[in-house]
């Protein structure tokens, strides 16, 4: 018995997948300022076919791209990546979404936007020792705190270097360039972006 025609495949991100959340993001943010996706493209340093990918849920963004997108479009990088979720809001390891880094064995999954009227973005960090991620300089007044969970750290923070191991806590200036280095294999720690 014939049912009809077998349904077309899926070509975007599923519906509440991360890539689904930051493709609609992607494009309330640009819209919601006015910008084509050449202009933005041209802003955030990007391809327009790399902007066009992501607004259509699919690609592979790097966690440079989405700060880069992020900066164009004047928004936290948070706005970008975090649903609404309950007041009570578990995330189980690998729930959220990595970050890759493109230059560095590196990536972050957001853990907490900042509510409205405070500026505050929880990320947990994995890396491994090898090329490390150089961070360009965020907003004037971003503060970095992060949290040393396992293996070990170097911060470079104008220039000075930094080692941390476990249980280590550093705070410093994000509005300055700052480099993070892997020391040890299965290196892991929280870092939490406040801005004013």
């Amino acid at each position: 018995m014939d049912t009809g025609p077998d349904p077309a495949p899926s070509d975007g991100p599923a519906p509440g997948s991360p890539m689904d959340r930051l493709a609609h993001a992607l494009r309330r943010e640009r819209e919601r300022r006015g910008l084509s996706l050449s202009e933005t493209a041209k802003r955030a340093g990007i391809g327009k076919s790399t902007l066009s990918q992501l607004e259509g849920g699919s690609g592979n963004p790097s966690v440079e791209t989405l700060w880069a997108l992020a900066t164009a479009l004047d928004v936290q990088l948070s706005q970008l990546l975090d649903p609404d979720r309950p007041q009570v809001s578990v995330i189980r390891r690998g729930e959220a979404m990595d970050l890759p880094s493109s230059a560095a064995d590196y990536s972050a999954a957001l853990l907490s936007a900042c509510p409205p009227h405070a500026r505050r973005d929880i990320y947990l960090i994995h890396q491994e020792p090898g090329a490390p991620r150089v961070a360009q300089p965020h907003p004037s007044g971003t503060i970095e705190h992060l949290v040393i969970s396992t293996g070990a750290l170097r911060l470079t923070v104008d220039g000075e270097p930094i080692d941390a191991a476990p249980g280590d806590y550093i705070r410093h200036p994000g509005d300055t360039l700052h480099i993070y280095e892997a020391l040890a294999p299965g290196t892991m720690y929280l870092c939490v972006v406040e801005s004013s």
